[in-house]
């Protein structure tokens, strides 16, 4: 999974951000092809302090939107979840990606 948002940036530059409280982040969007749905993650943004969550996310809500809530059943259930999710500033994956970035061999 690519990481957005920290191109250009060094790692001590990343680690400087972290400690201030950037986040890294994924959101959640879903597509239906009538009785087929899909519910995808984005690929992993970095959020820097400051920037809002919720707006960075709302690009995925609009996909659910238009193209995820028509499919029965899952489409209005999935839409609605990645609604809560996205709404909620997307799920934090901090953690995970600093202990793959850690791990050696990797």
């Amino acid at each position: 999974m690519k990481i957005l948002g920290t191109e250009a940036m060094s790692t001590d530059e990343v680690n400087f951000e972290l400690q201030r409280g950037a986040r890294f982040v994924i959101y959640q969007y879903c597509i239906s092809l009538l009785v087929i749905t899909f519910k995808r993650s984005s690929d992993i943004y970095f959020i820097r302090t400051g920037e809002s969550r919720v707006t960075k996310g709302l690009a995925f809500s609009l996909i659910s939107l238009l193209l995820g809530w028509w499919g029965i059943p899952w489409g209005p259930i999935f839409t609605i979840g990645s609604f809560v999710t996205n709404f909620g500033g997307g799920k934090d994956v901090t953690q995970e990606v600093i202990s793959s970035i850690k791990r050696p061999g990797v």
